[in-house]
């Protein structure tokens, strides 16, 4: 089946946090397949530096550093190496997340600074690091990814769903700080997505069932498919749409 290109996307700077597996690898591939410079981080150091020597490799135009997101410093370091050697980022995928499983009476002040650094603030700082470059630009993209865990009420993940939802929070409020500048922001959101970690660890003949009777969609949702609606939000295709969420879930969150 075939997909769109974007020419927009050719030689376009690109940052994506969270790219050496699941979603991420998707779209770090994706956009590597449409030509983009790619610089992308994970705390997962052998898988990131394997993705990225495949794929330069194969002559792609990718850069990776091995990095924790809720170091700020070391972060936003890794993104002005990737500005030096890709030029300002245009656009920046706000991926990376975790989605362990907790129960709510045994969170502890630093168990919540610790999960909102790793799905939350890293996203506010990244948008920090790129914005000056965008606005000299006139232009970019910036997609933070949610989530419809706290749409469906998912059990035992309360601080997750908690920086997810206030994900779209601060993109609503960044789509204002810098949409005269003529940058967009979006928030993506994905469904019950079939990546290793999900098929793993929670996806039983249960789980087959609950998406069944859940989504409108009978077919299951891939990294490959929020892939693609990010190169959208990405591509000038997108140029009049800021301040939005697009559900990539089959049908099953009601917004």
């Amino acid at each position: 089946m075939p997909f769109a290109l974007y020419p927009s996307l050719t030689d376009t700077p690109v940052v994506i946090s969270g790219g050496a597996s699941g979603i991420g690898e998707a779209m770090v591939r994706q956009f590597a397949a449409q030509g983009a410079r790619v610089g992308f981080i994970d705390i997962q150091a052998e898988a990131g530096a394997n993705l990225a020597a495949e794929l330069t490799e194969a002559g792609h135009q990718v850069r990776f550093v091995s990095c924790d997101v809720r170091d700020i410093a070391a972060y936003q370091a890794a993104i002005a190496g990737f500005a030096e050697a890709h030029g300002d980022a245009l656009v920046l995928v706000n991926n990376a997340a975790h989605d362990e499983r907790h129960d709510w009476a045994d969170v502890t002040p630093d168990e919540w600074d610790q999960r909102m650094g790793t799905n939350l603030k890293h996203s506010f700082f990244a948008t920090q690091a790129v914005a000056p470059g965008m606005i000299r630009a006139g232009r970019g993209s910036i997609i933070n990814l949610g989530s419809i865990s706290w749409m469906i009420l998912v059990p035992r993940l309360p601080l997750y769903e908690t920086a997810k939802a206030a994900t779209h929070g601060l993109t609503r409020s960044m789509a204002r700080e810098l949409g005269r500048h003529g940058i967009r922001v979006n928030t993506l959101v994905p469904g019950w997505v079939m990546t290793e970690r999900q098929i793993s660890e929670w996806v039983d003949p249960a789980a087959e069932q609950l998406i069944d009777q859940s989504q409108a969609l009978t077919r299951r949702i891939y990294p490959d498919d929020v892939a693609r609606m990010t190169l959208f939000l990405a591509a000038e295709d997108s140029a009049a749409i800021t301040a939005q969420q697009f559900l990539v879930d089959g049908g099953w969150a009601n917004t």
